[in-house]
C-alpha cells in the first residue's frame, strides 16, 4: 500500500473511533457510568470484539476494544467516573469491590447479561490504579467446523486422517490468541459420539458441549491440570481434551495417556509444528514415548480478512512478488486487494479473521527424526521435503486468493521465526 492510501485508511479509522468515543462520552453524561457499562458491553458484542481493556491513567480510564486481534481506543473516561464504572463491573462479576491491591478473577454470566454470552473478568493493580480486562467468551451456538476455519483442502484431509487415529496425542500450537482452542473444539466436535466417553479439562470452559463431560481446573483449591488429568484417566475415557500443556507433569501424563489407548487433544505454546517437539524435549519427555504417542501437530495463526464491501483491487508489481517469494507468472489472480474502509468494518478495511495452518503428521521419516533427536530445523526441512505446507506458504496463499492483504501478511509473518 502506498503512503497516501495508508494515510487515508489511518484517518478513516481515527475518524470512526472518534465518533464512537464521542457517542460513549455523551452517554456518560446522559445515563451515568452504571448504564454505560451495559451499553459498552452491548456495543462490544455488536462489533464482535473479543476483549475489553480498561486501563487506568493519571487522567481517568482508557477504554479499548480488541476487534479482529487489534486494540482500538473507544473512550477516555474522566477520573470522576472511574471508580463507579470499575465497581459496577466487579459487582456484576462477583468480585470484591473493596480489594484493589491484588489480582482477582471474576465471571459475568449470561443470565446477568440476558443473553447467551459469558464474560471472564480479570483485575490487577497498576501504579495509576486498578486495571480490568474483560474476555468476551465465544457464543455457544457459533461453533465452527474444520472446513470453516481456513484449512486448505489437503490440510483438511490430513487433519481428518490424524483424528481417525485410535489413540495418541494431537496438538494445536501457536501463540496466545492464535485460535488454538477454536481448532481443538472443532476437532472435538468431529470426534463427539454417543459411543465414546469424552472428557475435557479446561481453564476456563469456553464452550459447552452436549454429551461431553467438561471439567474446569481451579488453582485456588490446588486442582490443577495434572490433578484433573489423573482423575479423568481413572474414568474410562476414549477421548480427552487438555486445555493446555503447561508443565512437565501435564506433558508426561498426556503423552503416556496417548500410549494407553486414549485420543488426547491439547494446546501448546510453540512457534510452529516442529518447535513443539523441542518444547516436549525441554519438559523431559523421552523421545521414544513422544514419537510413539504424538500423531499430529497443527500450528496456526490468525489473519484478518479483507472487508468484502470495501476492499480495493490493484495489480501487483514484480518487485512485490519477488519480495514475498512469489512467482508473479504463476499467480492465480491478476490482481491483489488492499484494505479500504467502510462502516461495515469499523473503517479498518478488514472484517473477521481466518486461520493459516501448518499440519504435520507424525509418521514415517518424521517419527524416525524424533526418535533420533534431530534438531527442529532438520525435522522441518524433512517434513517440507515430504509435502508440508508451512505457515508462510499458507499465509501467501490467502493473499493470492484475495482473502487478505500483503500488509496483513507482513504483520503476521514478522512474528514467525526464520531459520
Amino acid at each position: 500500500m502506498n503512503s497516501q492510501s495508508t494515510e487515508t485508511a489511518s484517518l478513516a479509522e481515527v475518524s470512526q473511533q472518534q465518533a464512537l468515543q464521542n457517542e460513549l462520552a455523551e452517554l456518560v453524561e446522559a445515563v451515568g457510568p452504571g448504564r454505560l457499562v451495559d451499553l459498552l458491553l452491548e456495543r462490544a458484542f455488536q462489533l464482535q470484539a473479543t476483549d475489553v481493556h480498561l486501563d487506568p491513567t493519571p487522567d481517568g480510564l482508557r477504554v479499548r476494544l480488541r476487534v479482529d486481534g487489534l486494540l482500538h481506543d473507544v473512550l477516555q473516561l474522566p477520573a470522576k467516573h472511574t471508580s463507579q464504572v470499575l465497581s459496577r463491573i466487579k459487582l456484576l462479576a462477583n468480585m470484591d469491590i473493596t480489594e484493589r491491591r491484588v489480582a482477582q478473577d471474576g465471571h459475568i454470566c449470561s443470565a446477568t447479561l440476558s443473553r447467551q454470552r459469558d464474560i471472564r473478568v480479570g483485575s490487577g493493580p497498576t501504579i495509576h490504579g486498578e486495571r480490568l480486562v474483560l474476555r468476551l467468551m465465544p457464543d455457544h451456538e457459533s461453533l465452527q467446523s474444520l472446513s470453516q476455519l481456513g484449512f486448505s483442502a489437503d490440510q483438511t484431509n490430513l487433519v481428518h486422517d490424524i483424528l481417525a487415529s485410535p489413540y495418541g496425542m494431537i496438538l494445536s500450537v501457536g501463540p496466545v490468541g492464535s485460535g488454538k482452542s477454536t481448532t481443538l473444539y472443532a476437532c472435538l466436535e468431529q470426534l463427539n459420539s454417543s459411543t465414546k466417553s469424552i472428557v475435557t479439562i479446561e481453564d476456563p470452559v469456553e464452550r459447552q458441549f452436549s454429551g461431553v463431560n467438561q471439567v474446569q481446573v481451579d488453582p485456588r483449591i490446588e486442582f490443577q491440570f495434572s490433578d484433573a488429568l489423573r482423575g479423568a484417566l481413572r474414568q474410562d475415557p476414549n477421548v480427552m481434551m487438555v486445555g493446555e500443556v503447561r508443565d512437565r507433569e501435564t506433558a508426561e501424563i498426556s503423552v503416556r495417556a496417548g500410549l494407553t489407548g486414549v485420543v488426547v487433544l491439547s494446546t501448546l505454546h510453540a512457534s510452529d509444528s516442529a518447535s513443539s517437539i523441542d518444547v516436549f524435549r525441554e519438559f523431559g519427555v523421552p523421545a521414544m514415548f513422544l514419537a510413539d504417542s504424538l500423531r499430529g501437530v497443527i500450528a496456526q495463526r490468525l489473519v484478518r480478512k479483507l472487508c468484502a464491501d470495501c476492499k480495493q483491487a490493484y495489480e501487483p508489481k514484480n518487485a512485490d512478488c519477488e519480495e514475498l517469494g512469489i512467482d508473479g507468472t504463476e499467480l492465480p489472480l491478476t490482481e491483489w486487494f488492499r484494505p479500504g474502509g467502510c462502516d461495515q468494518c469499523f473503517q479498518t478495511g478488514y472484517c473477521g479473521r481466518t486461520g493459516v495452518f501448518e499440519v504435520l503428521p507424525i509418521a514415517g521419516p518424521v517419527r524416525e527424526a524424533i526418535l533420533h533427536r534431530l534438531p527442529r530445523t532438520e525435522i522441518k526441512a524433512l517434513a517440507q521435503s515430504h509435502g508440508l505446507i508451512t505457515l508462510e506458504q499458507s499465509t501467501r496463499h490467502k493473499v493470492t486468493s484475495g482473502i487478505t492483504s500483503v500488509e496483513e501478511m507482513h504483520r503476521v509473518l514478522s512474528a514467525f521465526p526464520h531459520d
